[in-house]
């Protein structure tokens, strides 16, 4: 299950909205060891694309050094999808690195009411966990 605080999840949706119609992406970091999100971090969807994400690779070189130095982890990669659904393609199971990882996705295809879920992805298999939004 994922617990996460609502000024995390309002972070998320703002910046999926923002990003519209391309998708955004980013990381909350939280302790190692610890699975609490924390540290909100917006990325650049390197493929500014409304179908597809990409971490750029020098921004990701850079957060993972910084994390290391925080002795944190990724607990929460997000991304938004902009016209389907909260679900994970194909390619979101098959580029997911992190098997401790909480994958967040939040559709931003209704503009008034957003679609948020969370998933382990672990060699490609895709399950979907519970979200518990805490204040």
């Amino acid at each position: 299950m994922l617990r996460i605080r609502r000024e995390l999840v309002d972070e998320i949706v703002a910046h999926a909205r923002r990003d519209h119609p391309d998708e955004a992406c980013g990381v909350i970091a939280g302790p190692d060891g610890s699975d609490s999100p924390e540290r909100f971090i917006p990325m650049l969807n390197a493929a500014r694309s409304p179908t597809f994400y990409e971490f750029d690779s020098g921004d990701l070189l850079k957060l993972y050094r910084e994390m290391a130095a925080n002795d944190e982890v990724p607990v929460v990669i997000y991304h938004s999808h902009t016209a389907t659904e909260a679900y994970p393609s194909r390619t979101d199971a098959n580029i997911a690195a992190e098997p401790d990882a909480h994958y967040v996705l939040v559709s931003t295809r209704d503009p008034e009411v957003h679609e948020f879920r969370s998933y382990r992805i672990v060699d490609a298999e895709i399950t979907e966990e519970p979200v518990e939004i805490v204040d």
